[in-house]
């Protein structure tokens, strides 16, 4: 495990949190209030914070766990972020957890405590350093996040026998990230994916296919977004390119950099844009752009103009991730909850709520019970096809955390 110690910001890290807060991932919307995107973003809300709270740097070698109440304590502490969990027609009521009670005898104390993953490593940095309880068992956080948490020793290994579901279920395209081979630590609570999204009145009979078409097209001059987020945007201009955003190289990130520059300077990128992109798309100010999906779903649902698009060349997708944090005091109850959401009922009454990619096989009959235009909607169901196209980028070291938001902040303007 990585020792944990502070990180410094650089004013272009500086300059990508702020982004996330105003406008990006992690702007308030709803279903679009999705996260900070950059470890700069935690290395500004937590890691520089902890330091200056006069709390050590943790030296720990593996997940911490204490005694485990489980069997005698039903009850399980989950800490999620809001509008991520399905809820009844009263909207003070989640079904699917009232359903894990009944069946189970655990209660689930729910909290709808994460709004940015920088303010909630804020709230847990202190004691997860000091090897504390966090009064938490279950916590849904960024991949990125997840990455250093698990780098730091913080959060537990699972048992991988109180998750027979979870593991039989998971989807394909979700089983093991770079950051946690085999999801030892962690399962994913659901995916983003980042696709091309267009206006059909707006384009007028342009043909968008790919990433160069919204780069290099002159009749979509001035009426193309991209994101603010780093990964979103230099991802999938890497997979446009022919490089594999797990994998790529310093070289690799400077030419897509460039690519880009080379867009903005003629004028053809329109501007980079957190999910306020959304108006623009609907007005048909912008023609084309990258789109989060579960953006796309709700507007392809308020606007017949709206569509969105696959390329050949494939789509970035992150996840947000269950982990057990160290100290957790209901350690099995929560591993049984996260087994409970990979059952095909459960896990589809869930995907119908949050419209954002499922992780779990299998649930497609489940969800066309509930909706059937979600059961085949690909960006909630990705197919075979789609999930082959998926691809994450790669983790990154606070090295490459500082050099690549520099570039990409000069690329935006911020």
């Amino acid at each position: 495990m990585e020792q944990y110690e502070p990180d410094r910001l650089s004013p272009a890290q500086v300059a990508a949190m702020r982004r996330s807060f105003r406008n990006g991932r992690a702007a308030l919307s709803r279903r679009s209030l999705l996260r900070a995107s950059a470890g700069g973003a935690l290395a500004a809300g937590g890691l520089g914070a902890l330091s200056a709270c006069g709390i050590p740097p943790a030296a720990q070698t593996s997940g911490v766990s204490s005694e485990d109440h489980s069997a005698k304590e039903k009850t399980v502490h989950f800490s999620n972020w809001t509008e991520y969990m399905d809820v009844d027609d009263s909207e003070k009521r989640h079904p699917t957890l009232d359903e894990f009670r009944r069946r189970t005898g655990i209660t689930v104390k729910y909290t709808e405590d994460i709004n940015d993953n920088v303010e909630f490593f804020g709230k847990i940095k202190p004691q997860l350093a000091a090897g504390q309880p966090t009064g938490r068992d279950l916590i849904c956080v960024t991949d990125w996040l997840a990455a250093r948490l698990i780098r730091f020793g913080w959060v537990q290994k699972l048992d991988p026998s109180n998750l027979p579901t979870a593991y039989a279920n998971l989807s394909q395209q979700f089983r093991s990230p770079d950051w946690d081979p085999g999801r030892a630590y962690s399962y994913p609570w659901t995916g983003i994916s980042t696709v091309i999204a267009y206006n059909k009145k707006a384009l007028d009979g342009v043909e968008v296919t790919s990433v160069s078409d919204m780069l290099d097209n002159p009749k979509l001059k001035g009426r193309v977004g991209f994101l603010s987020e780093m990964r979103d945007s230099v991802g999938m201009t890497l997979l446009d390119m022919g490089k594999d955003p797990g994998r790529f190289t310093d070289d690799d990130f400077d030419a897509a950099v460039a690519r880009m520059q080379r867009a903005v300077d003629k004028g053809q990128i329109r501007r980079f844009t957190g999910n306020d992109y959304t108006s623009d798309l609907t007005k048909g100010d912008l023609a084309a752009c990258l789109a989060w999906a579960g953006d796309v779903v709700q507007l392809k649902a308020d606007s017949p103009d709206v569509d969105f698009l696959i390329p050949d060349s494939g789509y970035m997708t992150s996840t947000d991730n269950l982990l057990v944090p160290n100290k957790a005091r209901h350690k099995t109850n929560a591993e049984r909850l996260i087994d409970y959401y990979y059952e095909p009922r459960p896990a589809a009454q869930l995907a119908a709520y949050i419209n954002y990619v499922c992780p779990v096989d299998g649930v497609k009959e489940e969800l066309a019970k509930i909706d059937e235009d979600a059961a085949n909607n690909p960006l909630i169901l990705p197919d075979q096809d789609m999930a082959a196209k998926s691809r994450a980028f790669r983790s990154l070291s606070a090295k490459e955390e500082t050099a690549y938001e520099e570039k990409f902040a000069k690329l935006t303007g911020a």
